[in-house]
């Protein structure tokens, strides 16, 4: 296949995304872009066949999830403008008729519906901080609920909506959060709106970890919640009668709890080893079992009861390194697994994608770090070092799109879960705090040594690239250890940390101070860590990549960072030292086809003329 074709056939794979199943089970909603445009799909479980039920009214990239609303006869979804996250809650019918349910000039992310479908439970920063709210379906009036000065994260109503609990830190502690319970009283003085009584902390971890809800028992009584007080993240099951836990988690395992299955003596949750995600089962009588998969990463799709079928089968969605998502019906009493959506491939072979290893190496400071490893095939290789996001995030045995990409162009892939990375542990995930763009970014430094150091790597045409927060550690693996890369691209990347703090959402301040202390007391750190200060050290060509609609990092950090190189004397342009490049009608990344087309082709013009690779074979893999 011409490499041309072969970009945008990859890139234009269809995809489905947040499937999520109907209130009676009897149908599944996914968003799904097989026309090349992401739509609004009813799916029947049985045969697989797809409706669609929306004509481009809803959002082109499939960021968030939707809701069944419980009566099954409307979906509530998020719509933002072209990328900038200020979502408003949509509703769309069974006619595909679009309304607008809440509308504001805030960041708006629906967490719960109330099972009589009056109540919509949703966090917003449209009072700067992100706070919990509620919206009454039947009056269209919507309070505040929550008042906290650090953010809410979640929200999960009782069967009968007169209870909420909710996920919040009052402490000091940045690294602590808190399960907070409070009574719901819809009539105050004015009679219309609603207000929380009698809140309580639930006191579930100790100082500095971090516990969170997920969802409540079928009676109300029982909240299923998470917690890393001894390090690894468990789930277990809090008795509100009595004030218990009852964890169900093993101390050697990392798992996420999901939702009650409806008969409230088992819970779902997942298990993390090994970059790898395991579906379980916990019985509250003690025993669980693992649902038996292909290793890579299966997990239930979607919120809280977005998975249940019925009160015995549920949605997986599973995928390995090389396999695109497939998505599942599994019968949780025999095991048994029935495929619902099979994976698009179009005119690809799948047996040409590259496999990936799960390896480790030691850091400068003698910390085992994990890592995954895509081998092109050819020897000498050149390789990219890819830096996940987050940095509360983790490269997992996935299908990666952008690895795949690369490892069909020829070249070997090295993705780092550095010291902040998820699916280790508290203490793991909290090295980075107080200490953001430092220690971390010498874990990804040793990484590309340790791989420099294989023999069929070609140490002199390694380049380095990612997104988000990758993007920030692209720029500072190139300004702080020039001597190991040949190229990087920048993808949505910081560059200027006191400028993002002063641009940056309420409840985005509160990361970075997190992770970086008060900007005005640490003004220092704040510009240490900055690649912006440092662009004299830049000796390889970066390729700069951003949308001008991503509120999580403003398009003033690429053009702060541009202007910087162009001070400092650099020279932008295809055989300068830097490329630039501004995508309008984008946010923070995207999952739009097209979007994704037109960033491939920037990465892969760009390496094709900086880090090149000679020659292809018929799979559009590397000829040897």
């Amino acid at each position: 296949m011409p490499e041309k074709n072969l970009l945008e056939e990859l890139a234009g794979l269809p995809s489905f995304y947040h499937p999520a199943a109907s209130p009676g089970g009897d149908e599944i909603a996914v968003y799904y872009d097989g026309s090349g445009r992401n739509e609004l799909y009813l799916v029947d479980p049985n045969s697989g066949d797809k409706t669609r039920l929306s004509d481009g009214n809803v959002p082109r990239d499939a960021r968030y999830p939707f809701r069944w609303a419980p009566s099954g006869n409307r979906l509530y979804f998020h719509q933002d403008r072209d990328g900038n996250e200020q979502n408003d809650i949509m509703a769309i019918d069974r006619d595909g008729k679009v309304e607008a349910v809440v509308e504001n000039d805030g960041q708006t992310i629906l967490t719960d519906v109330s099972e009589d479908g009056r109540y919509l439970l949703f966090a917003s920063d449209t009072d700067q901080q992100m706070n919990l709210y509620e919206h009454d379906c039947e009056t269209g009036t919507t309070t505040r609920l929550t008042d906290y000065r650090q953010p809410v994260r979640n929200g999960v109503y009782t069967p009968g909506a007169d209870r909420v609990a909710y996920n919040t830190n009052e402490s000091d502690n940045l690294d602590n959060q808190d399960v907070y319970i409070a009574e719901i009283d819809r009539l105050d003085r004015s009679g219309k709106h609603a207000q929380l009584v009698e809140i309580r902390n639930l006191n579930i971890g100790e100082e500095g970890a971090e516990a969170a809800v997920s969802d409540f028992g079928p009676d109300g009584d029982q909240l299923l919640v998470s917690d890393n007080s001894s390090d690894k993240p468990r789930a277990g099951v809090y008795n509100l009668t009595d004030d218990s836990v009852e964890w169900l988690t093993e101390p050697d395992h990392v798992e996420s709890p999901k939702t009650f299955l409806p008969s409230g003596e088992r819970v779902l949750a997942t298990r993390t080893r090994n970059c790898a995600v395991v579906p379980v089962v916990h019985e509250l009588n003690g025993r669980s079992h693992e649902v038996e998969l292909p290793e890579g990463v299966a997990s239930f799709p979607g919120y809280g009861d977005a998975a249940l079928l019925s009160a015995t089968e549920v949605l997986v969605t599973q995928e390995t390194p090389t396999d695109r998502p497939t998505l599942l019906r599994v019968d949780l009493t025999t095991g048994d697994a029935q495929t619902i959506l099979e994976p698009e491939y179009g005119e690809l072979d799948p047996s040409g994608f590259a496999d990936c290893s799960y390896e480790t190496f030691e850091s400068h400071d003698g910390l085992e770090i994990e890592a995954l490893v895509y081998d092109s095939g050819r020897c000498p290789s050149p390789a990219v070092v890819k830096i996940h996001g987050g940095p509360p995030a983790q490269d997992l045995k996935r299908f990666d799109l952008y690895a795949q990409f690369l490892a069909m162009r020829g070249y070997s892939i090295l993705e780092v879960n550095y010291r902040g990375s998820t699916g280790r542990g508290r203490k793991f995930k909290n090295r980075i705090n107080k200490d953001w763009g430092g220690a971390e970014q010498g874990d990804i430094a040793e990484g590309t040594r340790w791989l420099a150091e294989k023999e069929w790597i070609d140490e002199d045409r390694i380049a380095v690239m990612g997104g988000s927060y990758g993007g920030y550690s692209t720029n500072m693996q190139m300004v702080q250890y020039p001597e190991l890369y040949a190229a990087g691209v920048s993808q949505v990347g910081i560059t200027d940390l006191t400028a993002l703090y002063e641009e940056s959402m309420a409840h985005f301040k509160t990361t970075l101070e997190r992770y970086l202390g008060d900007p005005e007391e640490n003004q220092e750190l704040y510009a240490e860590r900055s690649a912006v200060n440092h662009v004299e050290n830049l000796t390889a060509p970066l390729c700069i990549i951003h949308g001008v609609n991503d509120p999580r990092c403003p398009i003033s950090q690429a053009r702060l960072f541009r202007d910087a190189l162009l001070d400092a004397g650099f020279e932008e342009g295809q055989t300068g030292d830097f490329e630039y490049n501004e995508l309008g009608e984008e946010g923070h990344g995207s999952t739009d086809i097209d979007n994704k087309i037109r960033s491939f082709k920037i990465v892969a013009d760009f390496l094709e003329r900086r880090v090149p690779v000679e020659s292809f074979d018929a799979n559009g893999r590397q000829s040897p």
